[in-house]
């Protein structure tokens, strides 16, 4: 199943050669939502938008994609290293509703993180499949998901070896929640065990069909690729500041 979809922000160890990011260096906050203009509702594991997400004076921030660097070993036919990074024609500013994401380190033990979440502008619905949320398609929506061991998520009922070393599986056992078509290149992100902040472990890649028992999604773990994006985010840097 092919999806396509969310960009997400990301900041890493660069930061401490000299790239400044437009937050002042923060991330992984939660920002808090102005009281007059809730953007979701979140009960249990579901998300609902019950506000309008574009208005006259706040809503979107549109930038055009400059350039876009796919990973020289991708492959369409296994989504095998399933990642790229898009640089944008303008910076982007935080606010209330966009905030950087802290990218996980080779050093952060991912499978010990509990508290886990993902989010995307995705199919609510995929055919017969489970519904994964309330609401419609074009609404940002979030749901909880758990941490599945690869090797369980690669065994002969569940994705039989397709699983690659640098993927997650998250989601549930028994199905019912999951990312789906369009929700692609979306976030799966993990709360810190010890501190407040959010880490972004793993991007949405692909799956079979949508929330079906022992066929969780499969996400492409960041931490894996740290260093091919801190190198292309750095080599991008220099080129720019010798133009």
């Amino acid at each position: 199943m092919n999806r396509l979809g969310l960009l997400v922000l990301l900041t890493v160890a660069a930061l401490a050669h000299g790239i400044q990011y437009p937050c002042g260096g923060s991330c992984g906050l939660r920002a808090p939502q102005p009281d007059y203009y809730p953007m979701t509702y979140s009960t249990g594991n579901e998300a609902y938008d019950f506000g309008m997400t574009r208005i006259v004076g706040g809503g979107a921030v549109v930038r055009n994609v400059k350039q876009v660097v796919v990973h020289p070993y991708y492959k369409r036919a296994d989504f095998s290293y399933d990642i790229a990074l898009l640089q944008l024609d303008g910076s982007v500013q935080c606010s209330a509703y966009i905030q950087l994401a802290c990218l996980a380190d080779p050093a952060l033990e991912v499978s010990k993180l509990n508290n886990c979440w993902i989010a995307g502008w995705g199919s609510t619905t995929a055919r017969c499949e489970f519904q994964l949320t309330q609401g419609s398609r074009g609404r940002l929506q979030e749901a909880k998901v758990q941490l599945i061991n690869s090797q369980l998520c690669n065994s002969s009922d569940w994705y039989a070896g397709k699983v690659h070393p640098y993927n997650l599986c998250a989601g549930y056992p028994q199905g019912a929640i999951d990312a789906c078509q369009g929700d692609s290149g979306g976030p799966l992100m993990c709360k810190d065990n010890t501190a407040e902040y959010w880490w972004v472990v793993g991007i949405t890649s692909w799956g079979e069909g949508c929330a079906r028992p022992k066929q969780p999604g499969i996400y492409i773990s960041t931490r894996h690729f740290y260093h091919w994006i801190d190198y292309n985010m750095r080599a991008y840097h220099t080129a720019e500041s010798a133009s």
